[in-house]
């Protein structure tokens, strides 16, 4: 028998779920590494309790000019170099009255969102085109799955806060709005998908390219 036909028939032993994942972060081989300038450099050797400390989300972001009513800032190893290599991150969302969070989705990470202050309806989509949503409220969590278009919006009648807790150091980021109207997508394309016409189409995009 060959070795590719033994390679095959390896192959078909496994369900298919095993041998197609999504990879996570790696591992990490260490305890730590924060980097000793940007994150592309090596580990420093001078570390200190303050690398694993951030202040940045202590206080409500400034939607005031916002059109969404939402504004959010990222605890990520952009912002915070100590969560390098341990495969994490998080964000702390505020909202006006009204405020929305536009589908979204995270290609590289599960979301829990802690509804800190406030009431939302929040909820996400799944490949199946089914919608999981509902008001979820103080003290509540509520997860997004990896990959699933997700949202939420306030709908207490005063500002509302969610931390949201992602498991990769880099999660990525896709808003539906802008990633479909502020980009390049010929334009006929978009008129057949949404069945807008070439006028409607051009304002959205003049929006979007704004911003």
């Amino acid at each position: 028998m060959s070795k590719l036909m033994l390679l095959f028939i390896f192959a078909l032993s496994f369900p298919f779920h095993i041998l197609f994942v999504s990879g996570s972060d790696p591992d990490p081989v260490q305890d730590f590494c924060v980097p000793s300038s940007g994150l592309d450099s090596e580990c420093t050797t001078h570390v200190t309790v303050s690398d694993f400390i951030y202040s940045g989300i202590k206080f409500p972001g400034n939607f005031s000019h916002t059109e969404t009513g939402f504004i959010s800032s990222g605890v990520n190893v952009k912002t915070f170099p100590g969560l390098n290599t341990l495969g994490m991150s998080m964000v702390r969302a505020d909202f006006d009255v009204g405020g929305v969070n536009v589908p979204h989705y995270h290609p590289r990470a599960t979301e829990m969102g802690y509804v800190l202050e406030g009431r939302f309806y929040a909820g996400f989509v799944d490949t199946q085109g089914t919608l999981f949503a509902k008001v979820i409220e103080k003290g509540e969590v509520m997860v997004f799955p990896r990959g699933m278009l997700h949202f939420q919006m306030n709908i207490a009648d005063s500002p509302a806060t969610i931390i949201g807790s992602l498991d990769s150091q880099n999660p990525g980021l896709m808003k539906i709005p802008s990633s479909i109207f502020g980009t390049d997508i010929k334009e006929e394309l978009l008129q057949k998908a949404f069945h807008m016409s070439s006028r409607e189409l051009r304002s959205l995009k003049k929006r979007f390219r704004s911003k």
